[in-house]
């Protein structure tokens, strides 16, 4: 794996740079052969909490985690964690699909000769869908979205934009700014 570490609003060290790629680089034990890819991670610090985030291009998947906390070695020993779930849970997805296909695999069956890797069927709580609701969709604009979804204490509202007429919805940003999703 190749890395690209960068820093915003911290001063970036020789070993937290190290400490992010050792860490970060022993997923590679879950790969038959190590993935070139080009990993991308970015530690930030915005109101006294230390973000990093990894973003991992692999053929047929993107991984993808975030984590923040109060320091940032916890912050990339939890990024790694949630990678690692990621990892396994997508590794008996693919797996089953290649071996049907009679393909080699991207996913190692375990990561060394004694420990077998949890199976996404024994992480049954993962996916349980908890709730369903509808409710009608009003037509309104994006700021009358916006004032919605704080009205209503969430951190994001579905709507249908009256300017596009299309579903969209608004999120509430970490930073504190708010974002707008409409289909493409």
């Amino acid at each position: 794996m190749n890395f690209t570490i960068r820093g915003q609003n911290l001063l970036l060290t020789d070993a937290l740079k190290d400490y992010a790629a050792k860490k970060i680089g022993r997923l590679e034990r879950y790969f038959e052969t190590a993935p070139t890819a080009d990993v991308t991670v970015t530690l930030n610090v915005i109101k006294n909490m230390q973000t990093v985030e990894v973003t991992i291009p692999l053929p047929g998947v993107l991984l993808r985690a975030e984590v923040r906390s109060e320091d940032m070695y916890a912050s990339i020993d939890l990024v790694t964690e949630k990678l690692e779930r990621q990892i396994r849970k997508h590794k008996t997805k693919a797996n089953r699909k290649f071996r049907r296909d009679g393909t080699r695999s991207l996913f190692r069956e375990s990561y060394d000769g004694s420990t077998a890797v949890r199976y996404l069927d024994e992480e049954d709580d993962d996916l349980e869908l908890v709730r369903t609701k509808r409710f009608n969709l009003k037509p309104m604009d994006v700021e009358e979205a916006i004032l919605q979804m704080n009205m209503v204490g969430h951190n994001f509202f579905v709507f249908a934009n009256s300017d596009s007429k299309e579903v969209n919805v608004v999120y509430k940003r970490n930073d504190g700014k708010y974002g707008l999703i409409e289909p493409s």
